[in-house]
């Protein structure tokens, strides 16, 4: 398969940007978006400064999926930060659409990771920018461990070909396109939350999963328990249950 927009996407405003080799994905995405495009997809066969959350680095070997789509203006601002959980929805829907076999393999972890049999697979990172006229949109970047897994990382990696090798960075990302596109609709700008809400709870880690959150301000323990209606980590602890907005999580035995 060859990497293409679907001309029905195209015909609703999304476009391709596709570039041999970048920095990153996400900064060219960010220079895109304040030059006016929207609903532009950037992907890059390889990166030289792909980057996670906290400017970590990412490794972006030929292969694997590096992409990023640029969004002017999407919702309203205080709902940005939800469009995360829609990237991870239409992702892990458009690798069980090419593999049905891994569903039950397959879990996402809040906020942005997705996890093949408890190893990372796939992360998502967003940014914010504003477009010419100064409204608040954002830079949706994802990166999928397709072809290769890398190595020296904090964390175990997965890899999608040691599982199905038929699937390719181009048919995952012509599965993805579509989903989210999908997803996005069902958002339908943060006032359909609650729906998409529903299908990342479904896709997530089981209820009762310890976990381990790292915060500015030290460590805690507990359990998995949901969302909260904004998409915050409820995690329930021996002292009580907590509602978490921001920090990094990670999976106990």
């Amino acid at each position: 398969m060859i990497l293409r927009l679907d001309p029905r996407l195209a015909a609703r405003g999304y476009a391709l940007r596709h570039e041999p080799e970048i920095g990153s994905t996400n900064s060219a995405a960010k220079e895109a978006l304040r030059a006016g495009a929207d609903r532009l997809w950037v992907i890059a066969d390889a990166q030289s400064a792909g980057r996670g959350r906290h400017e970590r680095g990412w490794v972006s070997p030929p292969g694997n999926l590096h992409a990023s789509l640029a969004l002017a203006a999407p919702c309203e601002p205080a709902k940005l930060p939800l469009l995360g959980f829609v990237a991870g929805v239409a992702l892990i829907e458009a690798i069980i659409i090419l593999a049905p076999d891994l569903a039950s393999r397959l879990a996402l972890k809040w906020p942005n990771d997705m996890l093949l049999d408890g190893r990372k697979l796939a992360g998502i990172l967003l940014e914010g920018e504003s477009d010419p006229a100064g409204r608040p949109g954002v830079i949706i970047g994802m990166g999928v461990n397709v072809a290769h897994a890398p190595e020296g990382l904090d964390q175990e990696a997965a890899h999608l070909a040691a599982q199905v090798p038929w699937i390719t960075r181009d048919s995952l990302f012509d599965a993805l396109q579509k989903a989210f596109a999908e997803t996005l609709t069902v958002f339908d700008e943060g006032r359909s939350f609650a729906s998409i809400r529903q299908r990342w709870l479904a896709s997530s880690l089981p209820m009762g999963q310890r976990l381990r959150v790292k915060l500015p301000g030290g460590t805690r323990e507990g359990t998995f328990s949901g969302l909260d209606a904004q998409g915050a980590l409820r995690l329930e602890m021996e002292s009580g249950p907590v509602t978490i907005v921001a920090g990094d999580v990670f999976v106990l035995p």
